[in-house]
């Protein structure tokens, strides 16, 4: 799919705001709703906008912790960990990567038992690093149009 110039800045305003009403984005692009609808739409049809999400902060909804767990899986355990990890309530993103670790979960927590105990869970499948995050430097920054 070609992303022109008109599909980069309606990307730019739902990326900031996914709730943006069609009229209200075609308002700032400067073409009518329904055309904004069918770009829209084309786009989702690529491939090129993936979901809309909800983002729900953890502190409010009584996670008191949020951490950076590396993995780095025992021979023979990525596989396993790879269908296990799935199923744990406490990670909301998970990513398999090149380098010294296979695995960097960000997890939710609601205190520093819990974490001690879901440690506990992925010490069977390898050796594991953790980080307490403290604070977001940049956070669900949008993707811009390639230079």
């Amino acid at each position: 799919m070609i992303i022109d110039k008109l599909n980069w800045s309606i990307l730019k305003h739902l990326q900031a705001n996914a709730r943006l009403s069609n009229a209200e984005i075609g308002r700032r692009v400067g073409i009518s709703s329904p055309a904004v609808a069918e770009r829209i739409k084309k786009m989702e049809d690529a491939g090129l906008i993936e979901e809309y999400n909800t983002e729900i902060s953890p502190f409010e909804a009584g996670y008191q912790l949020k951490a950076i767990i590396t993995l780095r899986a025992f021979m023979g355990m990525l596989k396993p960990f790879l269908e296990k990890v799935k199923t744990y309530d406490e990670v909301i993103n998970c990513y398999r990567i090149t380098g010294n670790e296979n695995i960097v979960m960000e997890v939710v927590l609601t205190n520093q038992k819990h974490l001690e105990s879901f440690i506990d869970q992925l010490i069977v499948y390898g050796e594991c690093k953790t980080q307490i995050v403290l604070s977001h430097v940049v956070k669900n920054s949008a993707i811009q149009p390639l230079k």
